[in-house]
């Protein structure tokens, strides 16, 4: 009877387990289920990817120390942002065109490109608007002039990514020595040239480049100074104006008579910058960071002026403006957030500063220039140098054109084709 009793009382309780295990809620009295870990994934979620999102860019190579700066800040935002994979791919100035347009043409774009041109770009239905990527606080930094240069039917395309002033270097040694001043004109310069060649002719009296790295700021420096340039006030072209033609032949006469660096074709501004901080170059024109390349590179002693002009011509400075831009590549809400990440982190005001500077540039945000020019005072004057500066008309769709196009003008002529003709068959391709 024992044994029977037992299990009724034992048959009772798996019932009643049973029943409860049916129930939708436990009774009352049960304990809570435990909670799930913080690092466990939710049961009613998917299980987080370990795939990081990669954010591509090519950036243009300023100097020696480019492709160090780049690795430094990859490796500092990857550490700041561990699902994001940024790869920065450094190229020079003479390939960087070429790899871009390659990487296009084989559907490669990069999600982000610093570089000068973008009006081509656009044109091509390639690029997002900046207001796309670039977040609220960041586009509020960057000075409106500058904002400007990348306008096209109203929208800004392209960021400033930041900015050189081009001025008149000189060897004060040299120019006492020859028992010259500092010339203003085109004719004392040419007036000092000879002097400096009599003086000693193994110095270069003036540095030129007519390679495409600065060809096009070689065509600008005659032109502005001169009365002329690539644009008329309606944006219309103007490459073969009367003014233009006599740019063009007074610095190829320069170089005829032997009055500049021998090779202005092959020999770029960063040549001329080694030869001017060795002595062996007496004047030429250039951006401001080549103020730190002399004083790293000889401590010879050097003044800045401005360009000369043809006569009493009004005189311009010449303002370069590179750019970042980011490509349309279909982006998910989560690659547009990483691309937006990437942008915010370089313009974040230390790191953008330690940019600026490394290579002396001038910054294109507010915040950015007053770091700037805590860290270097002699920057302030180059900031109102670039205030007052012409830029390249680089928000037209045919300036990557024009831009070719007056480097081989330079060079054709210096062969010796007619400078007119050049110019007129160039404005004739550029303007239909």
């Amino acid at each position: 009877m024992k044994k029977l009793i037992a299990l009724l009382l034992a048959l009772v309780m798996v019932i009643g387990l049973v029943a409860c295990g049916n129930n939708e809620a436990p009774a009352a009295d049960a304990p809570e289920a435990e909670a799930p870990k913080a690092d466990a994934p939710a049961a009613d979620a998917p299980a987080a990817s370990d795939e990081k999102v990669t954010v591509t860019m090519i950036a243009a190579q300023y100097g020696n120390e480019t492709a160090d700066w780049w690795v430094g800040f990859e490796e500092k935002f990857e550490a700041a942002n561990n699902g994001i994979d940024l790869v920065v791919d450094v190229v020079s100035w003479n390939d960087i065109y070429t790899v871009v347009n390659t990487r296009i043409a084989n559907g490669e774009a990069p999600d982000l490109l610093n570089i000068d041109v973008f009006a081509d770009y656009q044109a091509d239905g390639l690029l997002l608007p900046a207001e796309d990527w670039v977040s609220e606080e960041t586009y509020a930094k960057f000075f409106p002039s500058f904002l400007e240069q990348s306008i096209v039917d109203d929208v800004v395309w392209a960021v400033p990514d930041l900015a050189s002033a081009r001025a008149l270097y000189y060897n004060a040694d040299i120019l006492e020595a020859a028992g010259v001043e500092v010339p203003t004109t085109w004719e004392e310069l040419k007036t000092v040239c000879e002097a400096i060649k009599a003086y000693d002719a193994e110095i270069y009296p003036w540095g030129v480049d007519m390679t495409t790295d600065e060809g096009q700021a070689c065509f600008a420096y005659y032109a502005w100074n001169n009365g002329g340039g690539f644009v008329d006030e309606e944006g219309n072209w103007t490459l073969n104006s009367a003014e233009n033609v006599e740019a063009v032949n007074y610095i190829v006469g320069l170089v005829k008579d032997g009055l500049t660096n021998t090779d202005p074709t092959t020999e770029t501004r960063y040549d001329l910058q080694e030869m001017f901080a060795s002595g062996k170059v007496a004047m030429m024109i250039g951006p401001n960071q080549i103020s730190k390349y002399c004083e790293a590179n000889g401590g010879i002693n050097y003044g800045i002026a401005s360009l000369p002009t043809n006569g009493d011509k009004a005189g311009a400075s010449v303002g370069v403006m590179d750019r970042i831009m980011c490509f349309d590549n279909g982006y998910t809400d989560a690659e547009m957030a990483a691309v937006t990440a990437v942008v915010d982190a370089f313009y974040d005001d230390e790191p953008y500063a330690e940019w600026v500077l490394m290579e002396d540039f001038l910054p294109a945000t507010s915040s950015g220039n007053e770091l700037c020019a805590q860290a270097n005072p002699g920057m302030a004057a180059w900031i109102d140098v670039i205030g007052s500066a012409k830029f390249y008309p680089a928000a037209k769709a045919e300036w990557a054109d024009v831009k070719l196009g007056v480097i081989d003008v330079l060079q054709q002529v210096l062969l010796g084709e007619d400078a007119q003709t050049m110019l007129d068959d160039l404005q004739a391709d550029i303007a239909g």
